[in-house]
């Protein structure tokens, strides 16, 4: 970093990104703010200026002693231990010490007393809820959504005909019903006989009375505007995966009109929207939404557009642009493996490709702070 660089930081105060520091006197101290920026987005820690941007400076001996905490900070009060770097710069005659701290990838990180802490704007906070915990093992790739337990569903909860036929289909032979505990838990749908959330919303019955919120709200408005009071069709749809998918496809299927292009008057006509669209952002929505959070698909049609709005934003480093190149990161694994033999879905990152390539009037945005990922499909 050059002296023009920091001044420039110095300039537009705190955020998330850069935290001022007079001086450290204690490694605890130093633990707090590695761990709030190695949980979150990563950041600067510049020492020896003010909160208001002035600079201090530090002495020599000062220099040394925050090498001292920062190795011992880094090493020993923070779990997993990570590598901050530092750099002395000089400015007007005067010492500021940077230490760069990455975004970590071995999430969550904890100080010696086992506090996780995140950065909020320019403040930092413990992070206390479970969800957000859960978050932070799930981009780690240590828990998974679908995998979580449902209490009160085991295997006497499931639809044994549905499992039945897709078991005899794939795998060639009978189903042996006295050993169907065993079964579920060895295809990781269950533990011990209690359902985990995939094998619910693959194979349960009645799966809407344990996860009420895993569900896809429909509302079809006359204009543009959400907080219309007016709606022409509405529907809560719930059940199986493959009963979601199959009913929100055909919500979604009722939105958009036939046009004639240019066939006889006696023709059907074409759907202005290709129906692999619906097929493909329906099945992303299903397969990749994040299920620690609890809160419905939503699909809002409107005169102009349809929106499909999904709980989670993209997971991990995963941007926009890498999802149109085809790039993926499966957040829910085993509802993904079981979905490539349910749902048109081939579990390839090529999705949101194929629907951009049959349609490319297609809007897709994330946002992750309020943490949701949303595609809109607009209407000729």
């Amino acid at each position: 970093m050059t002296e023009q660089e920091l001044l420039a930081i110095l300039a537009k105060s705190e955020d998330s990104k850069h935290q001022f520091k007079v001086s450290v006197s204690r490694a605890e101290q130093l633990a707090t703010e590695f761990t709030a920026f190695s949980n979150t987005e990563g950041g600067l820690l510049i020492v020896g200026v003010a909160d208001n941007g002035a600079i201090v400076g530090l002495s020599r001996e000062d220099i040394h002693k925050l090498n001292q905490l920062t190795s011992n900070a880094a090493t020993q009060n923070v779990r997993p231990a990570i590598n901050p770097i530092s750099q002395n710069i000089e400015v007007n005659g005067k010492i500021v010490v940077v230490i760069t701290i990455e975004k970590g990838f071995s999430k969550p990180y904890m100080d010696n007393n086992g506090c996780i802490w995140i950065k909020t704007g320019a403040d930092k906070r413990k992070a206390t809820s479970r969800e957000e915990i859960r978050r932070m093992f799930q981009a780690n790739h240590v828990l998974h959504g679908d995998e979580m337990l449902v209490g009160g569903m085991s295997t006497d909860n499931i639809d044994k005909q549905l499992f039945e036929d897709f078991y005899e289909k794939n795998y060639g032979e009978a189903l042996d019903s006295s050993n169907l505990s065993q079964i579920f838990n060895n295809l990781n749908l269950s533990k011990d006989g209690q359902l985990n959330v995939a094998g619910a919303l693959l194979f349960g019955k009645g799966v809407q009375h344990k996860l009420p919120a895993f569900i896809v709200k429909c509302v079809r408005f006359p204009g543009r505007d959400v907080t219309d009071v007016n709606y022409l069709d509405s529907q809560d749809i719930d059940g199986t995966l493959r009963r979601v998918f199959d009913d929100a496809l055909g919500f979604l299927l009722r939105c958009i009109s036939r046009v004639q292009n240019d066939q006889s008057v006696n023709s059907l006509g074409e759907l202005e929207v290709p129906k692999i669209v619906f097929e493909e952002l329906l099945a992303n929505a299903l397969i990749h939404r994040d299920y620690f959070i609890s809160a419905p698909i939503k699909i809002f049609a409107f005169v102009d557009r349809i929106e499909i709005v999904s709980p989670g934003h993209l997971p991990n480093n995963l941007s926009i642009e890498h999802i149109k190149n085809g790039n993926s990161n499966i957040r829910n694994p085993i509802l993904a493996s079981f979905a490539t033999r349910l749902l048109p879905y081939r579990g390839l990152g090529s999705g949101i490709q194929r629907a951009l390539k049959a349609y490319p009037h297609i809007e897709l945005a994330e946002n992750r702070e309020e943490n949701w990922f949303k595609a809109t499909i607009l209407l000729p």
